[in-house]
């Protein structure tokens, strides 16, 4: 019973990305590298029409479109060299894609970056500032560039795919800043959402994507809290992907982040503190964080 129910799942998620995915104009942001290039792979293996790379590593990202266009010859992969941060840059951008492949139907927000340190460690340009543009403000003012023509086109389903974290659904010593700009992401995508369907716009559909630690690298050095492993990027894309084309909007994985936040809601916080800390161990899960070197 199981195995049919698991090949009715697959046959089912087929579908909807052929009714999603199939044809579309997909932009995806850090997608030179770890789960940004699976979302493009994937994108391309479900028949998007164009992909557009958007990534800081243009040498890295040009490489990824031309294998993507050798494996799919009927997808076009473009790469921009895009610095997020840069809000200029970003509106510029927007517009040079939308011109060159045509208006997005895909978007995932993707680009990200970590600074693991005590708070008061923190630069405040290099690591506080520069978190929240690429973490929190870009997301916001790409969104905002290609949104009124989401809204306007309903010829198609359209998608919008933001990576946040489980650090924004729980505090975390060490993660200070990371933790605000993932706080603001899931606040900010999940009041989108439903300013979307209050409009009327429900054919644009937001997912929010709230993962623990993964292997990508961005990590390094992280230790998962009790029952929560270090998750890879296959698997990590593929339940935020599938996510988004069934338009949920709200992945959470592993299942210990949704248990985490219904004891954070229910205990009194001090007792969350002991539990957090003594139990699961969360408070010491960046400890020997070091990060991508």
């Amino acid at each position: 019973m199981t195995s049919k129910l698991n090949v009715l799942a697959r046959s089912q998620a087929r579908r909807r990305a052929e009714y999603i995915t199939a044809g579309a104009v997909v932009l995806i942001t850090g997608a030179a590298r770890g789960m940004g290039e699976l979302y493009a792979r994937r994108a391309a293996k479900e028949g998007a029409a164009a992909i557009a790379l958007w990534d800081v590593d243009e040498d890295r990202a040009t490489a990824l479109a031309a294998d993507i266009e050798r494996l799919y010859p009927r997808t076009r992969a473009r790469a921009y060299a895009v610095d997020i941060a840069d809000r200029e840059a970003v509106a510029r951008e927007a517009k040079r894609t939308r011109d060159e492949l045509g208006a997005v139907d895909v978007l995932v927000n993707n680009a990200g970056i970590v600074r693991g340190a005590l708070f008061w460690e923190h630069d405040p340009e290099h690591d506080i500032e520069l978190t929240m543009r690429v973490n929190t403000l870009a997301p916001m003012w790409l969104t905002r560039e290609l949104l009124p023509d989401m809204i306007a086109d309903r010829s198609r389903p359209k998608r919008i795919l933001n990576i946040a974290s489980a650090a924004g659904t729980l505090a975390n010593p060490r993660m200070s800043v990371y933790a605000a700009s993932k706080w603001a992401m899931i606040g900010w995508s999940e009041s989108l959402r439903l300013e979307l369907c209050r409009s009327g716009a429900e054919h644009v559909a937001v997912t929010t994507f709230c993962p623990s630690y993964i292997s990508t690298g961005m990590f390094e050095g992280a230790r998962g809290p009790l029952l929560t492993p270090i998750m890879t990027p296959v698997r990590a894309a593929r339940a935020a992907w599938e996510g988004m084309v069934a338009g949920k909007p709200l992945v959470l994985r592993p299942w210990t982040v949704k248990l985490s936040m219904a004891f954070r809601g229910v205990l009194p916080t001090r007792a969350w503190d002991a539990v957090a800390d003594k139990l699961f161990h969360v408070y010491s899960s960046m400890d020997k964080f070091t990060g991508r070197q």
